[in-house]
């Protein structure tokens, strides 16, 4: 197997350090993707892996644990003896409650002399600020350390400003990464450089060029063992806030004047302080809140969250959202934007779809189909662009029928693509803070979700059900139909 070598991103000993390091988000996502950071040669030379836990175990047991949890999640055909080998020299596994002052004493001694820190807070976040706190009182924050901080951030405004307040006493903002796995998708990544990097779409980028866009961040699985954490947040808390709210900034932030983190964040700031508050009678009319009920899956039956394991039975946590969303300003005035995600849906899929204006006037009278353009951006299970344009059927007569120009990112690129983590990890380790949300950001989000928050506690109303495996809501579909719209499903 052949590993193309890049340069180190430093000649500084790292010492990489992972709170929560035997938890679900360690064994998933972050470990495997300090693996393939490994197996490529991204990581500096000097760089020890520490994973923190409350666990009695020492290093052996830790690694034990690593080869049989980790290993799973790794591609079986890009792993081999000796990379892994030298991966788990890298680990290090200290025994630590993370609320008591006393135990980061071990924790400073596994540090090597003068190396760069990386703290990841991959745990509950009511522990931030204690974390931090002992990480200063133990002298493990310099100017050369960083912290990750994982969602969800709050679960308000309120609860957003504490946290932020609380880290900002011992970190700059500077050196803090509050992480969203969205952007780190290469195809999200793309759609940077599909907007601002090729001329023929931006002159189309605007009303009233634009009818409507469509953001959906679907779910096939159910809150399985999450149920605990997701009955106290539902689906505007856990998704909207930040995914969905991320993804509609990248389409429409207006062109920065440089890569420049700060540069590209200004820009999605104005996104989310232009969107137009909501009142209790727009999230009457212009949400859908939704609960999946039994039904099917691809592993066959599906029981309703009700039913789920740790899910109080009267629980009124929405499962689904659907929504209409306007910003207000000259690109996007009159165009709206609707957002949607669910669990328990009809299939795993995330996408963006930027639906142009119909034409003015038609010629092709012989042709039942109305002319439809389409820019279709699908984020996962798959990645790929596909431009949707009207053609001839073959024959006699002039009869259009819809086609994709595709862009195949997996098949157009022979180079590696990395996974999210392991992007944003390494933009970590490089000081990259692009990809990352600021303050202000975070708190902007926080602002316009808490209304909708608000209106719904007001309204009380239970959350509409739906069928596990199904598109959600009839709600949802009669949310679009009111704007001549529809779901790109239902088309």
């Amino acid at each position: 197997m052949s590993t193309s070598k890049s340069s180190t991103p430093s000649a500084s000993p790292l010492d990489l350090v992972i709170f929560g390091g035997a938890g679900d988000l360690s064994v998933r996502k972050l470990l495997p993707a300090l693996y393939m950071a490994h197996l490529h040669h991204n990581l500096p030379e000097k760089t020890r892996i520490h994973a923190l836990g409350r666990q009695p175990w020492d290093r052996n047991a830790f690694l034990a644990f690593v080869q049989e949890k980790v290993s799973g999640f790794i591609d079986a055909k890009v792993r081999d003896d000796a990379s892994w080998q030298g991966f788990l020299e890298r680990l290090n596994y200290v025994c630590l409650d993370a609320t008591q002052a006393a135990d980061y004493a071990a924790l400073a001694q596994a540090m090597q002399p003068g190396s760069e820190r990386v703290v990841y807070l991959a745990t509950a976040p009511s522990l931030f600020t204690g974390i931090c706190a002992n990480l200063a009182h133990a002298s493990l924050i310099d100017a050369n350390t960083r912290v990750v901080l994982e969602k969800p951030l709050g679960h308000d405004l309120a609860s957003a400003q504490k946290i932020n307040d609380e880290v900002g006493q011992y970190f700059q903002e500077s050196q803090i990464f509050r992480i969203d796995h969205y952007l780190g998708k290469e195809t999200v990544q793309n759609l940077m450089v599909l907007r601002f990097g090729n001329t023929i779409f931006e002159p189309l980028w605007r009303s009233p060029h634009i009818k409507s866009v469509q953001i959906t961040v679907a779910e096939s699985v159910g809150v399985g063992s999450r149920a605990g954490f997701y009955d106290g947040t539902g689906a505007m808390r856990d998704m909207v806030q930040n995914h969905l709210l991320q993804l509609l900034c990248i389409v429409a932030m207006e062109p920065p004047v440089s890569l420049d983190p700060d540069a590209v964040r200004d820009e999605k700031l104005k996104v989310l302080r232009s969107l137009r508050p909501m009142t209790v009678a727009d999230v009457a009319r212009d949400t859908v809140r939704g609960q999946y009920s039994a039904g099917a899956s691809k592993d066959g039956s599906a029981p309703g969250y009700l039913q789920e394991d740790n899910v109080p039975p009267t629980s009124g946590t929405e499962t689904f959202v659907a929504l209409r969303a306007h910003i207000n300003n000259w690109r996007w005035a009159n165009v709206p934007i609707f957002l949607r995600t669910g669990k328990r849906m009809a299939e795993r899929r995330s996408e963006i779809i930027i639906e142009f204006a119909d034409l003015p006037f038609t010629i092709f009278t012989d042709s039942p189909r109305q002319s439809v353009n389409r820019l279709m951006i699908r984020l996962q299970p798959e990645e790929h662009v596909q431009l949707q344009m009207m053609a001839k059927e073959p024959g006699s007569g002039m009869r259009l029928r819809p086609v994709h120009l595709n862009l195949d990112l997996e098949t157009a690129f022979v180079e590696r693509r990395a996974e999210a983590y392991e992007r944003l990890l390494m933009d970590v380790v490089k000081g990259r803070l692009t990809h990352f949300m600021r303050r202000d950001e975070l708190e902007a989000a926080w602002t316009w979700v808490d209304p909708i928050l608000e209106g719904w506690k007001t309204l009380n109303e239970k959350p509409k059900a739906y069928t596990a495996g199904t598109w959600g809501p009839a709600a949802s579909s009669a949310l679009m139909a009111r704007e001549n719209s529809a779901w790109v499903e239902e088309v």
